[in-house]
């Protein structure tokens, strides 16, 4: 049979990449080597795929932003190497206030989520089914998120977090972290993520302990930091959860514990 998709001849497309059916592929399109695209697959202008990507049918990759503050400036959405996108996955493009929304590599991003504008996903992110992403959320690298679940715009994930599925988030969740319940509580450390990635039970104990003066030292957060940043060893682990509290445009999650 006959291929049955359409290219614009403006857009660059890598070396061996496959196209399936009724899949369109509009100007300003760049696609790198060795990607898969499935039938009816749809990507628009400012999409900027990188190599070895394979992406499912119904997925629609750079469409405008849901916002109505967007002019229709130009802007841009990029999907990491070796990155998936399963089927109905949505990543739109940026706005004027970052320009652009990004996937990193390594991502798994599993059917039906949305990923709005201006997010910034890093590298290794699992988002299982049907999660939905609100504008201008970061999500660390290696952040595994549970099916179902909505993120408020302006929230920030941090790295090696596990969340459960349908949560519903509406402060920011520090790095290493458990959480689950509702609201939206800290439940320990992600203990078995951490494993997966290589850390030592070392450097695991200095992360608990972080964390048991942040959480579980019945203090509030600005004095919790104060004591973190006095009593416990220097260490990248230290300086990257205190600057993540302190840097936190919502407030982190509280404890359930």
């Amino acid at each position: 049979m006959n291929a049955q998709f359409y290219v614009h001849p403006e857009a660059r497309i890598g070396n061996n990449v496959k196209i399936g059916n009724y899949t369109n592929i509009y100007e300003d399109v760049e696609i790198g080597d060795n990607c898969e695209i499935a039938g009816n697959v749809t990507i628009y202008p400012g999409a900027r795929i990188g190599r070895g990507v394979k992406i499912f049918p119904g997925a629609v990759v750079a469409a405008i932003p849901q916002d109505l503050k967007f002019k229709g400036e130009k802007t841009y959405a990029f999907i990491g190497d070796g990155t998936t996108l399963r089927e109905c996955v949505t990543v739109n493009r940026g706005t004027a206030s970052k320009g652009k929304t990004i996937v990193g590599s390594g991502c798994l991003i599993m059917a039906y989520n949305h990923i709005a504008h201006d997010c910034v996903i890093g590298d290794n992110v699992i988002m299982s089914n049907a999660c939905q992403l609100a504008g201008e959320v970061v999500v660390d690298d290696s952040a595994v998120i549970g099916g179902g679940s909505l993120i408020h715009q302006f929230c920030h994930l941090g790295r090696n977090i596990m969340l459960q599925g349908g949560a519903l988030v509406n402060k920011d969740i520090p790095p290493y972290v458990k959480a689950a319940r509702e609201p939206i509580s800290f439940v320990g450390l992600n203990t078995i993520g951490l494993h997966r990635n290589g850390f030592s039970n070392e450097d695991i104990q200095i992360i608990s302990e972080i964390y048991r003066v942040l959480y579980l030292s019945d203090l509030n957060v600005t004095n919790a930091v104060k004591l973190i940043c006095s009593t416990l060893p220097e260490s990248k682990y230290r300086d990257e959860i205190v600057g993540f509290v302190e840097n936190s445009g919502r407030g982190i999650i509280r404890s359930a514990i």
